[in-house]
């Protein structure tokens, strides 16, 4: 395609309903779809002659925790020939399972366990779908909105046991209050003391 105009009208005119909606900013082409279309628009893009999106660059996520629809899906695609970029997304509930594209791009499968492994979103049909950025007995999905900054876990060489063990993660008491105060000033507990002894005198 000439522009991404041209491109935009094309893929629209193709596949009519199963483009919710479309629109051209950054010099590249936006495209919202339905989950259930997945398969037959990424094969359209990758096939005609008139889009040719042969590389898949990246999929990647977004966690809405109060919507609906939780998730985002983003995939991100290159057209070599036409030096095009295309991104197409749609949104998901939770726990619902989506379509893998491991048959159709082979580099969606360490894609597909990123997002895995970091949203806790299943893919349907992926030949190996585990962790693959988080240790063995990780717990939760590290970039969802809920999951703790500190984590739940912590991994440490243990002196004792001689081995790296997993234990929660302890938070010292010392760490978690700071008043911002000004330290000539002091901090609370110490004006608390001072007053204190004051009052005895």
């Amino acid at each position: 395609m000439n522009t991404l105009t041209d491109l935009e009208k094309k893929i629209n005119s193709e596949l009519g309903t199963k483009i919710n909606n479309s629109e051209i900013k950054h010099d590249q082409l936006y495209i919202d779809i339905d989950k259930d279309d997945l398969i037959d628009v990424i094969l359209f893009i990758k096939t005609n002659k008139d889009t040719k999106f042969r590389q898949l660059i990246d999929i990647t996520a977004v966690d809405y925790p109060e919507a609906t629809q939780r998730f985002e899906l983003v995939y991100l695609f290159l057209s070599h020939e036409f030096n095009q970029r295309l991104i197409l997304k749609y949104h998901i509930n939770e726990n619902e399972v989506i379509n893998s594209l491991t048959s159709i791009f082979p580099a969606a499968n360490w894609m597909e366990r990123e997002v895995f492994d970091m949203y806790g979103i299943t893919f349907k049909d992926h030949p190996d779908l585990r962790r693959i950025l988080t240790d063995y007995g990780f717990q939760g999905h590290p970039l969802r909105k809920d999951f703790p900054l500190t984590g739940n876990t912590e991994v440490r060489y243990s002196e004792d046991e001689k081995k790296v063990i997993n234990e929660p993660i302890k938070l010292e008491q010392n760490y978690r209050n700071f008043d911002y105060e000004s330290p000539w000033e002091g901090t609370k507990y110490i004006k608390d003391q001072t007053n204190n002894n004051d009052k005895k005198n």
